[in-house]
Parts: C-alpha cells; sequence; structure tokens
C-alpha cells in the first residue's frame, strides 16, 4: 500500500506529550493499535513535514 492507495481503514489518531518527555502519535481502530514515541525535535521535524505535505494537498485541489 502506498500514499495514493485508497482504503477504508478507519482508526483514531491521539497526539501528546508523556511522562518522560516524549512526544506520543497514538494509533488505534479495529485493525491497528499502535503507540509511536518521538523525541521533542523528531516530533517537531514531523509536524513540519505534515504542514509542507497540507500546503502540498491543497495545491492540487485547486
Amino acid at each position: 500500500m502506498g500514499l495514493n492507495t485508497p482504503t477504508d481503514i478507519e482508526a483514531d489518531l491521539q497526539v501528546g506529550a508523556t511522562d518522560s518527555g516524549m512526544v506520543r502519535i497514538y494509533l488505534n481502530g479495529p485493525e491497528v493499535d499502535l503507540p509511536l514515541d518521538f523525541d521533542p525535535e523528531d516530533a517537531e521535524a514531523i509536524a513540519e513535514e505534515l504542514r509542507a505535505a497540507a500546503a502540498a494537498a491543497r495545491k492540487v485541489r485547486k
């Protein structure tokens, strides 16, 4: 499966700080239960990638 492959999978997404100073992205659904922990610097890099992807998606929609 790639970025452009449609899917009907549904999952909940939670993002927050852990009590150990990490940033957790948590995916939970019928087919997935995945906690992903990142140090703050990596989390900021992921946030930048998300912003860049959102900007690119906006250009495709126009």
